[in-house]
């Protein structure tokens, strides 16, 4: 576990991605074979030109090859591979080139719809370019013709996996092994939008046309109560609509049921791409607005402007017959389909914390 963060405001602190730790410790094991060279460190090559300096845990001769480990440093972003031992073994092939082979902790490709065919290791082609371009350096250094076979580790990856969307889009076994700059920016998010967008080319490429894309376990509950959906039909977005509306543009469905909690759906409703409270905040004098277009008195919107929560807004108003619920979907279902193509049908739920449906806008099908 993580220590708590400090109470003062500092700078966020950025890490190094999987895949370049995969780099890193590749390169160490190729040389300690080739070169006899064992290090505590090794410096690597960004894929922007930067050069950054990683600590090996251990560089070491195996019976076949060589292995060299590192501690995965994803600084302060709320990685779940911060802190993992990713490890690379290698050993020499007559065979020019590097072959890649997903070790203990990383996954396989099982479904069509990503970037990387059935039955390939989850070894994105950003990290695989960095291990060959540095692998390929370091035999024109030392005169090597032969190639690699590079087998990627990460202790404990299966369970690590678990709390990731791997299962989901289709990748069993472990986790990805990641990274298009070699950099984790803290709270960027990045990977969780990357996987966002997995999520919908794996549905699409598999034959599910309706998607619902959910904000966390519950509306994810909700779905499948609603419309029986298989998990592969069910996009976990967290905060990030925006995510989803923008990459249906590229990649359109049918069908879209977006559903998340009362106060969530009210920020889309106002407009907000990213639901996150760093980003975005409930707009309660909004909310009494919205109720007041709809028969709401001007004692339940002041009680509405004054209340503490959304949840608080929404039980005045229903306890005054005030369908909020419905508006606030409404409102987002427009916005909604502002941003997506007109093709694509999309449909609004907000629930309450228990999963009941509080809300909804568009045509149940």
């Amino acid at each position: 576990m993580r220590d708590e963060t400090a109470e003062q405001p500092a700078p966020l602190r950025s890490g190094l991605t999987t895949g370049s730790c995969a780099t890193a410790t590749s390169l160490a094991a190729a040389r300690l074979l080739l070169g006899g060279l064992s290090a505590d460190a090794v410096e690597i090559i960004l894929p922007k030109g930067k050069q950054v300096q990683m600590r090996l845990e251990f560089c070491r001769l195996t019976e076949l090859g060589a292995e060299a480990g590192t501690i995965k440093d994803a600084g302060d972003d709320p990685d779940v591979t911060h802190g993992a031992l990713l490890f690379c073994e290698v050993r020499l092939n007559t065979e020019p080139g590097v072959r890649f082979i997903a070790g203990r902790g990383v996954g396989t490709v099982t479904r069509p719809g990503l970037v990387l065919g059935v039955g390939e290791p989850a070894i994105n082609p950003v990290p695989r370019k960095m291990i060959g371009d540095h692998l390929a350096r370091l035999a024109e250094e030392l005169g090597y013709a032969g190639g690699f076979d590079v087998t990627i580790n990460v202790e404990d990856g299966e369970a690590l996996a678990l709390k990731t969307m791997n299962p989901r889009l289709g990748i069993l076994g472990g986790l990805s092994i990641l990274g298009t700059s070699g950099i984790v920016r803290p709270f960027s998010c990045a990977a969780y939008i990357a996987s966002i967008h997995q999520g919908i080319d794996v549905a699409k490429t598999n034959g599910y046309l309706h998607i619902a894309a959910c904000t966390g376990n519950a509306s994810e509950d909700t779905m499948r109560r609603v419309y029986n959906l298989p998990e592969i039909a069910l996009i976990e977005m967290g905060d990030f609509v925006g995510a989803v509306l923008k990459h249906l543009r590229k990649v359109p469905v049918d069908k879209l049921s977006l559903c998340g909690g009362f106060g969530k759906i009210s920020k889309l409703a106002a407009g907000h791409m990213d639901l996150h409270s760093r980003h975005s905040s409930i707009d309660l004098p909004q909310l009494a607005e919205w109720a007041a277009a709809i028969g709401a008195d001007t004692a339940l919107q002041h009680s509405i402007r004054e209340a503490n929560t959304s949840q608080q807004a929404l039980a005045m108003a229903s306890a005054a017959g005030v369908a909020l619920g419905d508006e606030v979907c409404r409102h987002a279902l427009n916005f909604a389909r502002s941003v997506v193509p007109a093709q694509v049908q999309v449909e609004v739920f907000a629930i309450d914390r228990q999963g009941g449906i509080v809300g909804h806008a568009g045509a149940f099908e």
